[in-house]
Formats: C-alpha cells, sequence, structure tokens
C-alpha cells in the first residue's frame, strides 16, 4: 500500500472507534459520542488504487473481529436492481438472518422474490445494518459505486441522510467524473455533517512507483514509465508488465493502457480467448459452471484453461465462487472487443440457463435484454414480469425493462392495444423514480391518440378508460411538477368530451383535488364539477366513488373556510368509508389523505388520525407510495397540534424519504415546511436546524406562487420568529401570503397572523399588530374552531400586554388556553398557559399562575417539545415551580441567569429588548448583522429562552429587580 499512510491511518481511527463502541469499551471519542454510522467516500479515476485500497481495508476491518460485507456495481449490469447491495450480502452466513422480524422486507436484497414497500425496505435495512453490527462492528463495503443501478442508490442515500445507531463504517469507491449528479451531491452535502469523510486518491509518487518497479529496473527506464503512467498504478504496473516481457516494441512513446491490455489479449488461444470474453460478458452470473455452458466447453481442457488464465492474472476467483476479470477497465475492453453477435449468443445462452435453473425474471432480464435483437414475444414477456415485480420496490428498472419490451413491439394494429397499456405503465414508473417530465411527455403523447384509427373501427370501451386513467395520472405529474392550472384545464377539456359517469368520478376527484393547489382556481370554482360527479356515483350505486367525492370535497370546502359545509361532508365521508372493507378502499387512497386533513383542519384530531393511518396502511400494501407522503404528513400535523412530537418528527422523515424519491420540487416543499414545524416544536431554544429546513423548503419552492409555496413560506416565518428574527419572520409572512394576505390558506390564517402580531410587537409596530390581531379574531370567530379562536386570542393578549396591563393578558392566554384543550390541541394549551403564567403572578391572581406554569410543563415534558420546555425554563416562577405563589422577580434567579453573558452578550440583548433588529443592532455597534445573531443564538441557549420575546421578557423582568431593589436601598 505505497502512498497510502494517511488513508489507512484515517481508516484505522474509524474502525478502532467502531470495533470499541461495539465492545463497549469506547474512549467517548467522535464516533461514540455521535452514536452513528460514517461513510468513506474513496473518489479516484481509474486504476489509482481505490479497490485496492479499500481491500486492505476490508483485511484491517476482519482482524479487529469485525463483520466484513464487500460488494461491487458492475458497469453493465446497471439496471438490475440492488445489484450493489445483492453482491455484499451475498458473503452473509446463511444463518445470520436467523429470527429476523423484517427479512421479508428486505427480500429484494438476498435474491428472494415478495412485493416489499420500496421505502419500508430502505428503514429495514438499516435495521439489518444495525443487527449485522452486533457484537464486533460492521463495515459495509461498496466498490464502483459509479455503475450502481438507481434502486442501490437510492437506498445508499437513505443510509447516508439517515445514518444508522450502531457501530458501522460504510466505506463506498467511485471515479468522480462519471458519478452520477444526484449521488455527487448528497455525499457532498453531508461534508459538513459529519456523516460522511471524503479521501480523494492522488497519484503515487516518483519514489513510489521506484519501490513498486523495485531494484532491477535502471531508473531511467522507471523514469520513464512514470512519466506515461502520470502516477496511475494500475497503468504504472501494466506498462511495467509490458516492458518486462517485451510484448510491445520498443518507443519513445510508450502505449495507451487500453493498447497495453488488448495487446495481452492478442497472444491467447481462441479457446482461452472465448472463456475471457464470456467472463466479461457474464458478470455477475460469470460462475464456472456458467461459462462452462455458455462457450460449451468442459472437463479438464476447459479447468485447465481457467488456470492458466487466473495464473496470468486475468482471470480471478471472486468470492461465491464466481470468476472475474482483474479489473473493472480489462473487462470494458474485452466486452467492447467482443463481436456483437457473439455476445447476444453469449447472452441468449445465459437467459436460458437461468429460466431452466428456477431463476426469476428480474434475474433473467438482463442477459434477455441483452439478447434481444428483434421481436420475440417470449422475451417481451420476461421483461414485462420482471417490470412488474419491479415496479414498486425499483421503478428506475421497471421503467427501463418497459422501454426495452415497447422498442421491439411491432407498431401494428393488433399490438395497439397493448402498446398503449405498457406505455401507462412505464409513464407510472417513471412518475415513481423522479422521472416526471418524461412521464408527462409519454402521457401527453398517449393522451393525444386519436379516439378513431384512421379507416379503422372507433377506440373501444376499454380505451376510453384507458385514456381517462392516462388523463388522471398526468392530472396528478402536472401538479407534481407545480402546474396545478395545467392540471385543472386538462381535467376540465376531459369532463367536456362527456365521458362516462364511472371515469365523471375518477376525473371530478382528480379536479377536486387539484383545484386548491392552483394559485389560479379556488375550490369554489370546481365545486360544480365535484357536485356532478357526487351526483354521478351516487346514480351508480358507487359507494366507494361517493365516498372519495364527498372527501374531497371536505377538504376543499375546508380549505376555503366553511367549516359548516365541510363538517357536513366530513361526516358523511366517514360514515361511508368506516362502512367499507379495506379492498374496496384501495382505489380511494388519496381520498383517504384528503378526508384525514379535512378532518385536521376541522380540529377533529382522532378522526384524522383514525382515516390517515388506515389510508397509509393500504397504500404501503397496494404500492401506491405517490400517496404516502399526505399521509404521513397528516398524522404528523395532527401529531404536533396534539404534542406528541417525536413521533411527528419520525412521521415527517419518512415523508421526507418519499419526497425526494418522486422527484417533485412542490411536494418535497411541503414535506420540508411540515418537517420545519415539527422540529421547531421539538428543538431546545437556540438549535439552527427548524429555520435552516425552513430555509431548504422556501428554496425548494422556489418562486411559485401556489399554495405549496404558501405553506413553505409560513412555516419559515415561524422557524425565523421562534429563532429570535421577528423582521425576517414579518417579512416571510407577507411573501407567503401576497396582497392582504389572500393566497395563505383561509383555515389556517388565524394562527398564522398570529406570527405577524408578535413580529409586529418586537419591532415597535403596535398599530400594526392590532390591525392583525383584530383580524385574526374576526376571521377566528367566522371559522368557529378552538384552536383557532385560541390563536386569535393569543395575539389579543400581546396588546395589553405590551401596555402592561398583564391582568388583561393574562385572562385572555387563559382562555386560550382553556379553548385549545376543548379541541385537544395539547401543545398550544401548553402554549398558552406558560405564556400566561408569570402574567398570572403578576397580576396577583394567587396560586393560578404556578397551577398553570406546571400543568404546561407537564405537558411540554410528556409531549417530548423541546421548545415548550425551553419556553417553561424561561418562565419558572421562584422556587422552580413549587406550589408556592410567585410574586415579584427573584432576582437571584435573574442573576444567576444572566451571569453567564459576555459584556457583549449582555448589550445585544438589551438592545433586543428594545426592540431592534439584527441590522439595526448591527449598524449600532458597527458589526455584522451575522455577529450579531451569532450572540443573539448564544444568549438564547445560555438563558434557556426560544425567542426575542422571552429574551425581552427576561431583560425587563432584570430591569424591575434592580429598581426594586434600588427602592429598597432608599428605604
Amino acid at each position: 500500500m505505497l502512498g497510502r499512510a494517511v488513508e489507512l491511518a484515517r481508516f484505522d481511527a474509524l474502525l478502532d472507534r467502531a470495533a470499541d463502541d461495539a465492545r463497549g469499551t469506547g474512549r467517548g471519542d467522535e464516533l461514540r459520542d455521535s452514536g452513528r454510522s460514517r461513510l468513506v467516500d474513496i473518489t479516484g479515476e481509474a486504476g489509482i488504487g481505490k479497490s485496492r485500497l479499500l481491500g486492505e481495508v476490508c483485511a484491517r476491518a476482519r482482524r479487529r473481529g469485525m463483520t466484513v460485507l464487500r460488494g461491487r456495481a458492475t458497469e453493465y449490469e446497471r439496471q438490475v436492481p440492488f445489484q450493489l447491495f445483492t453482491d455484499a450480502l451475498a458473503h452473509l452466513d446463511p444463518h445470520a438472518l436467523d429470527g429476523f422480524e423484517e427479512a421479508d422486507a428486505v427480500a429484494p436484497l438476498l435474491q428472494r422474490s415478495g412485493a416489499v414497500d420500496r421505502f419500508g425496505l430502505h428503514r429495514s435495512t438499516a435495521v439489518l445494518l444495525a443487527r449485522l453490527a452486533a457484537p464486533s462492528g460492521l463495515l459495509l463495503a461498496l466498490d464502483d459505486l459509479h455503475w450502481a443501478d438507481p434502486a442501490s442508490l437510492e437506498l445508499l442515500d437513505h443510509l447516508v441522510r439517515h445514518p444508522v445507531h450502531a457501530p458501522v463504517v460504510l466505506a463506498v469507491t467511485r471515479r468522480d467524473r462519471q458519478s452520477p449528479e444526484s449521488l455527487a451531491a448528497r455525499l457532498t452535502r453531508e461534508l459538513d455533517t459529519g456523516t460522511v469523510v471524503r479521501l480523494g486518491l492522488r497519484p503515487l509518487s516518483a519514489r513510489d512507483c521506484a519501490e513498486l518497479a523495485g531494484p532491477g529496473l535502471p531508473p531511467t527506464e522507471t523514469a520513464a514509465l512514470y512519466a506515461a503512467s502520470e502516477g496511475n498504478p494500475f497503468y504504472f504496473l501494466t506498462l511495467l508488465q509490458a516492458h518486462r516481457g517485451r510484448t510491445t516494441a520498443e518507443s519513445s512513446a510508450p502505449p495507451g493502457l487500453g493498447t497495453l491490455l488488448l495487446d495481452e489479449l492478442t497472444g491467447l488461444a481462441p479457446s482461452r480467448r472465448g472463456i475471457v470474453d464470456a467472463v466479461a460478458v457474464l458478470g455477475e452470473h460469470a460462475t464456472p459452471a456458467m461459462v462452462s455452458r455458455v462457450t460449451g466447453r468442459s472437463g479438464a481442457a476447459f479447468t485447465a484453461d481457467v488456470h492458466a488464465l487466473t495464473r496470468r492474472d486475468l482471470l480471478r476467483s471472486a468470492p461465491q465462487g464466481l470468476l472475474t476479470l482483474r479489473h473493472p477497465v480489462v473487462r470494458t475492453l474485452v466486452h467492447e472487443s467482443t463481436p456483437f453477435l457473439r455476445r447476444v449468443e453469449m447472452h441468449r445462452l445465459a437467459a436460458q440457463e437461468l429460466a431452466r435453473a428456477g431463476a426469476s425474471a428480474t434475474e433473467r432480464a438482463h442477459h434477455v435484454e441483452q439478447s434481444l435483437t428483434a421481436w420475440d414475444p417470449e422475451a417481451v414477456a420476461v421483461l414485462d414480469e420482471a417490470a412488474a415485480r419491479t415496479a414498486r420496490t425499483a421503478p428506475a428498472s421497471s421503467a427501463h425493462w418497459l422501454d426495452v419490451a415497447l422498442r421491439h413491439l411491432p407498431h401494428t394494429p393488433e399490438h395497439t392495444a397493448r402498446r398503449r397499456e405498457l406505455v401507462l405503465r412505464r409513464a407510472r414508473a417513471l412518475a415513481a423514480c423522479g422521472g416526471l417530465r418524461e412521464s408527462r411527455d409519454l402521457l401527453q403523447e398517449l393522451i393525444a391518440t386519436p379516439r378513431r384509427s384512421p379507416g379503422g373501427p372507433a377506440i373501444g370501451e376499454n380505451e376510453d378508460r384507458l385514456r381517462v386513467r392516462a388523463v388522471v395520472l398526468c392530472a396528478l405529474v402536472e401538479r407534481h411538477l407545480g402546474r396545478c392550472t395545467e392540471a385543472v384545464a386538462l381535467l376540465r377539456r376531459e369532463l367536456a368530451r362527456g365521458p362516462a359517469p364511472a371515469d365523471v368520478v375518477r376525473l371530478g376527484l382528480e379536479l377536486g383535488s387539484a383545484a386548491p393547489q392552483d394559485s389560479d382556481t379556488s375550490y369554489a370554482e370546481v365545486r360544480t364539477e365535484v357536485e356532478v360527479a357526487l351526483v354521478a356515483a351516487r346514480s351508480m350505486g358507487d359507494e366507494v366513488g361517493e365516498a372519495g367525492v364527498l372527501a374531497v370535497a371536505a377538504l376543499g370546502e375546508a380549505y376555503e373556510g366553511n367549516m359548516t359545509a365541510a363538517h357536513g361532508f366530513a361526516r358523511q365521508a366517514a360514515a361511508l368509508v368506516d362502512s367499507l372493507p379495506d379492498n374496496d378502499l384501495t382505489a380511494l387512497c388519496e381520498p383517504l389523505a384528503r378526508l384525514g386533513w379535512a378532518e385536521a383542519f376541522l380540529e377533529h384530531y382522532p378522526d384524522a388520525e383514525r382515516h390517515a393511518e388506515r389510508g397509509l396502511d393500504i397504500a404501503r400494501r397496494s404500492g401506491q407510495h405517490y400517496v404516502v407522503p399526505h399521509l404521513l404528513l397528516c398524522l404528523s400535523h395532527v401529531r404536533v397540534q396534539t404534542c406528541r412530537i417525536s413521533s411527528a418528527l419520525e412521521l415527517a422523515d419518512q415523508a421526507e424519504d418519499i419526497a425526494r424519491g418522486i422527484g417533485s420540487d412542490q411536494l418535497l416543499a411541503f414535506v420540508l415546511a411540515s418537517k420545519a414545524a415539527a422540529l421547531v416544536a421539538a428543538c431546545p431554544p437556540g438549535d439552527p436546524r427548524p429555520l435552516a429546513v425552513a430555509e431548504e423548503a422556501v428554496a425548494a419552492a422556489g418562486t411559485g406562487v401556489d399554495w405549496w409555496a404558501s405553506t413553505a413560506w409560513c412555516i419559515f416565518g415561524w422557524a425565523a420568529l421562534m429563532a429570535g428574527d421577528p423582521v425576517r419572520a414579518r417579512d416571510a409572512m407577507l411573501q407567503a401570503g401576497g396582497p392582504e394576505l389572500q393566497r395563505i390558506q383561509p383555515s389556517m390564517r388565524p394562527l398564522y397572523l398570529e406570527i405577524l402580531v408578535t413580529s409586529a410587537l418586537v419591532t415597535g409596530k403596535a398599530e400594526e399588530a392590532r390591525g392583525w390581531a383584530e383580524r385574526a379574531r374576526k376571521e377566528a370567530e367566522q371559522l368557529g374552531l378552538p384552536m383557532l379562536r385560541a390563536s386569535a386570542l393569543r395575539s389579543t393578549a400581546h396588546l395589553p400586554l405590551a401596555q402592561g396591563d398583564t391582568a388583561a393578558a393574562a385572562d385572555l392566554f387563559a382562555e386560550a388556553a382553556a379553548e385549545s384543550a376543548r379541541c385537544g390541541a395539547v401543545f398550544w394549551e401548553a402554549y398558552s398557559l406558560l405564556l400566561g403564567a408569570p402574567l398570572e403572578a403578576a397580576a396577583g391572581h394567587g396560586r393560578g399562575g404556578t397551577r398553570a406554569w406546571l400543568r404546561g410543563r407537564r405537558l411540554a415534558e410528556a409531549g417530548g417539545s423541546g421548545m415548550l420546555v425551553g419556553l417553561a425554563d424561561a418562565t419558572r416562577p421562584p422556587g422552580g415551580g413549587s406550589e408556592a405563589p410567585y410574586g415579584s422577580p427573584d432576582r437571584a434567579e435573574l442573576a444567576q441567569r444572566l451571569a453567564t453573558l459576555t459584556a457583549r452578550e449582555l448589550e445585544i440583548a438589551e438592545l433586543v429588548a428594545q426592540g431592534l433588529t439584527s441590522q439595526a443592532i448591527a449598524d449600532r455597534l458597527y458589526v455584522s448583522r451575522r455577529t450579531v445573531e451569532t450572540h443573539v443564538s448564544r444568549t438564547f441557549r445560555k438563558t434557556g429562552v426560544s425567542s426575542r420575546t422571552a429574551l425581552a421578557t427576561l431583560m425587563a423582568r432584570r430591569r424591575a429587580g434592580s429598581r426594586f431593589g434600588d427602592a429598597r436601598a432608599e428605604d
């Protein structure tokens, strides 16, 4: 391992930490403190020594007693799903998974059949790695990542974003220039978090190459070979071998690597060259038995040739009995130099042998594809079956095999119906794996097919239904691309064609779902079409369709703030849904999400949770992944409101995985906004994560002015306010709402207006705050929902508080807490109690303040809300929350909290209390705004407050305590 001492030392440290952590003898080092896996990203050009380094690391891990799994991606098998992980896990002991409860969930990684949830597989793989890490640690080594199949890359992306909480080290090798952009970007982003460590391998030095050559080569010749190889070890050794064997003519310009390797093959006997060709073509199926069948050779002569090629280091024996060429570069050259028809025949024979051995369609598909040169019904049937088997777990592979099938399907009338069905399936697979634009293009082409073929009969009923399915799917894809206006127009155009009643229901469902998300179309504008769909469903006795339309209508009315109508539709939808079996609801997963969200906005939290959980179970079992994020986020929203924060955050994390897999910026913006909302509630004061995730949400939303973007900006405003930046919070809310805040969801506007009220008061805009508070009161009364009334009451409470009327403010906060409790909004109940508790005491309400604080603190702790616990700490009564009432500020407690502040932090805290913005403080103190914000964050952390409002309250109590002390001294 010449020239790699630094890299090996880095690996030794990571392996030692993992092994120590597995044994429970860790020294409190970096890996143990983080409690998570690390990924080492080894990069460099071909032949630089990445695989050689990885092999040495594997040997060192084994010497430490660690479990080692090593897999390699291969250049010509990029569409074989999970090939990289399957190769790694093939090294497992056969009994390693005995008793593993989630074995079925990772079946595709183990070459076992089974329909599993694609994203559930990701989570179960993390559980599997944690299991394999016991009791001595695990090294998962993945070679040639630049050739990995899309399913493997998606799984690795999950493991990077959600590090395994176990002594696991992942090590990957890849070529920079050939790596997919998404992979390189993900690994680069995680460098800052410490999850990824990058080791870029450089060429060897002249001294290293001289040592590699040995003393027998004159220095001048070594120098010439070094200069030609530019320090690339593989090229240098190949040149050295050619030089010693004199297989090339002497020349002042040594030949290129490809020429050298092909020269090496030139002297092979035809029988041996045939074996080399077969190994290059067969790849992961190149067992001696398969090579023997494909080449038609066997017995002693075949064995002798394999041994001879092994001695020449052209062939090597890999784990599991595979034959491989000594380097991927060699395989590339051999594969490309093998005559095309010979390659085709080898793949055909391989596919036949695999079928004879009972291999699945997924295992055979690669060889079938490579052997397909013309229309072959049997071969296309294999590809069709492989696509169906992988549609849920590896949709990119499914889309690829359907594309191959379509390319070979004759363009004749008898195949028209099948072609249209395959195109629709391919569009669905592309939509599932992030190919939204390609999916839309296919669907638009499918929709544009004439209703009557030229000179032929009219398209039948089945074709009409397929067209409607294509229209509905296209509208869904348009929504995910942020083109809701186009989705609405497409659906209306199809409805104008006079479809059958069943299709009217299907189209009306999608139209009612798309309209609220469209900046140009309100639900009110499509209400008539939704009502027509409801009539159509009832006329056919279609209870499933009726339940779906009622759910969509409930959400549409709830979004617009028509709560009476929404209540009625939700009750009817719930009654039907609850009476139907799960099998009947398979086609209703998205309407179930709509019903859950409608009930959440109506503050019927138990019903919303029940229906969302049922929909989630059905969606996962039926593979409808595009619906899953909406169901997960509905549950996350409910659990934030009801103060079950850890669960809310976990659900949002799961939704993020799926949103990133789908590739919709709009969906990702919504998911990240929901995650930021959960993080605001979850994180202690001063934690930067909520604002960082909210910033990513608005970045994903882009410059759009639709519902997705409005929601992202609203949550960003909340996160900014909690981070102590009211000016940024106000700007975000105005960005979200536009003129008169019309873009903000009407049924959530009173809650978001509270952010504007607080921001205005902190920045000294009392009149503006009064206007926002009055609007919140009016809109909340019109909506008539307890949680929203509570929000308006808190907004109103800030006004008398700003004027020193603590009694009036205390009464309003207490009323807000009671309203929140009425509907089970535990988070907001605790928030209202903790805001009002110190005011109760200041107003002389006896023990009421202490009781309010104690209940608020208990709810905060039980719900796992770091934000509320921080607020409780900031408003803690004298005596630490004992039953004794608290009156005047406890100067000793204040002094203890503020004693940790530096002079500069105390100075900035005073200016914050005066209502100055970060920029205003920066201008006054002649420092940067970032410096001010850094000091403010440190002040939050040291004093235990969560916002500028709380900090201002703390400083006011400090001043009040000082005045009280001065007065006593004068007395």
